[in-house]
C-alpha cells in the first residue's frame, strides 16, 4: 500500500528487527539500515554508518553500486543543524533519526531494532547477528540518558512537523516514542491519512528552557568528533538539560 504521507523506516540490529523479515514494506517512502542491518531485508534505500564501520561488514560493491550510502560527510552537517552531537546523543540510532528528518523530510519515522536494550545473559543474542558491542552503552558523556536523548529527538522531529514512533514489540525500550506496528499505522491512514495521534504531548515550557539552555552553553563540534574535545563540556550541565527534556514528557502519555 503506498500512502500521500512520507514515512521513513529506520532499522537497527537489535534481535527483534529480524521481524522486519516478514513485513509488508510498502508503507515506507524510505528504508534507511544501520550499521549490519542491511542485511535484513533487500529493498533498502540507504546505508548509514560510522566512520569506524569496518569495511568488511559492508554490503559487496555490486549492491553499493545500487544504492545510497550515508557516512559521517553527510550525516555529520545535518545532526549539526539541529543542535550538534552533544546534545543529540552520539550513537548511530539518533544520528539516523536526525539525518533522516533533515535529508528525507518526513512526516512520519518509524524505528524498528533501535531499543538499546541489552541481556545481562551472555547466552542471549545481543545483536540479530549475534553478540556484538553494546555501543550505546559505553561510557560518554552525550549519552547520560538515552531516553533523554530520544525525547529530545522526538521533541525536534514535532517542531519539524515529523511524528517518530516505535514499532518494537519488546517490552523494555529506552526510546520514549509511543508504540504502534505497521498494521495500525495502515488503519491510522485507511481512516485519516494522518498520524497525528501517535504524537506525545510534550511540555512547551521544559522544551524551551532545555533549547535555551544548550543555546547558552554552545556545545558544539562542527567535525562531529566530541570526543576530541571532552574537556570543554560540563556532564552535570548536560545531565540538567536531559532532566528538563525527560521532564517535558509525561510517562502518563507513554502507556
Amino acid at each position: 500500500m503506498s500512502s500521500s504521507l512520507n514515512i521513513v523506516l529506520i532499522v537497527g540490529s537489535a534481535p527483534d528487527a529480524l521481524t522486519i523479515k516478514d513485513q509488508d514494506l510498502s508503507l515506507f517512502s524510505s528504508r534507511v539500515v544501520i550499521n549490519n542491518a542491511w542485511q535484513l531485508i533487500k529493498d533498502w534505500d540507504y546505508l548509514i554508518y560510522p566512520e569506524d564501520f569496518p569495511n568488511k561488514h559492508l554490503p559487496s560493491d555490486t549492491v553499493l553500486a545500487k544504492k545510497k550510502i550515508v557516512t559521517a560527510r553527510e550525516f555529520v552537517p545535518e545532526q549539526n543543524f539541529f543542535g550538534g552531537f552533544v546534545y543529540g546523543g552520539g550513537t548511530m540510532a539518533f544520528t539516523a533519526g536526525y539525518w533522516a528528518l533533515g535529508v528525507l523530510k518526513p512526516d512520519v519515522i518509524a524505528y524498528l531494532g533501535c531499543d538499546m536494550i541489552y541481556p545481562s545473559e551472555k547466552s542471549r543474542a545481543s545483536h540479530f547477528y549475534g553478540n556484538g558491542q553494546a555501543d550505546p552503552l559505553r561510557s560518554d558523556i552525550t549519552l547520560q540518558s538515552l531516553e533523554a536523548k530520544s525525547v529530545r529527538l522526538m521533541a525536534l522531529a514535532q517542531i519539524h512537523n515529523c511524528s517518530v514512533v516505535n514499532l518494537s514489540k519488546l517490552s523494555e525500550s529506552r526510546l520514549l516514542f509511543p508504540r504502534t506496528s505497521i498494521t495500525k499505522l495502515l488503519k491510522e491512514i485507511e481512516q485519516k491519512n494522518s498520524l497525528c495521534l501517535q504524537d506525545i504531548k510534550l511540555d512547551s515550557k521544559s522544551v524551551k528552557r532545555a533549547l535555551d539552555l544548550e543555546e547558552e552553553l554552545a556545545y558544539m563540534v562542527p567535525s562531529g568528533r566530541y570526543w576530541e574535545s571532552l574537556g570543554e563540556f560540563n556532564q552535570f550541565k548536560l545531565s540538567e538539560i536531559d532532566s528538563l527534556w525527560l521532564k517535558s514528557v509525561s510517562r502518563r502519555e507513554l502507556y
